[in-house]
């Protein structure tokens, strides 16, 4: 949904309900590691992977988890989440809400898995969404904090395998993916 203005609450939600009810736009629903398998990227995606060190030990973990609980890595200033308030579970459909170039597009996506490892030597927790096909892309994407016990490091990581699916998206690839960094 492309428009010049911040669309409505009532039209965000609107097409969220619409979106909700629809499949999702790839056939390989869990390819970034679903159930702690290796991530299977489908041929012709582009993988994504980054991953950074937020610092050491437990209380660091504990308040990485509390924040991606809220959604707070999409407070970048370019990006909303329609709404912080969901909650974060396998079904719950989301809007990504981007505002770049005096242009306002938003995209829905799934939530299509948890991660909750809380015992062994790596705690892990996270989620990955998955599109419809009304996003700009297609594809997957997982956020993910872990924590080594044995060295203490907390790190932070995103994988995605997508694919343009509109052709501002393909477009706008080079810039996107500039600010998303």
């Amino acid at each position: 949904m492309l428009s010049r203005s911040r669309p409505p609450d009532a039209a965000v939600r609107a097409f969220l309900a619409r979106q909700a009810g629809r499949p999702l736009s790839y056939a390989e629903v869990g390819c970034t590691g679903a159930g702690g398998g290796p991530a299977r990227p489908p041929a012709g995606f582009n993988v994504d992977h980054h991953r950074a060190v937020l610092g050491q030990g437990a209380e660091r973990f504990d308040r990485a988890v509390e924040a991606m609980r809220r959604w707070a890595q999409f407070r970048l200033g370019w990006v909303e989440l329609c709404y912080p308030d969901a909650p974060l579970e396998p079904g719950v459909t989301v809007g990504i809400l981007v505002h770049v170039l005096g242009i306002h597009w938003l995209n829905a996506c799934r939530v299509v898995y948890t991660v909750d490892e809380a015992s062994g030597p790596v705690r892990r927790f996270g989620f990955a969404y998955g599109t419809f096909e009304e996003h700009g892309e297609r594809g997957e994407e997982r956020f993910l904090v872990e924590h080594d016990e044995r060295s203490g490091e907390v790190a932070y990581e995103i994988f995605a395998v997508s694919r343009p699916n509109h052709i501002l998206a393909r477009l706008g690839a080079p810039y996107a993916r500039t600010v998303q960094r």
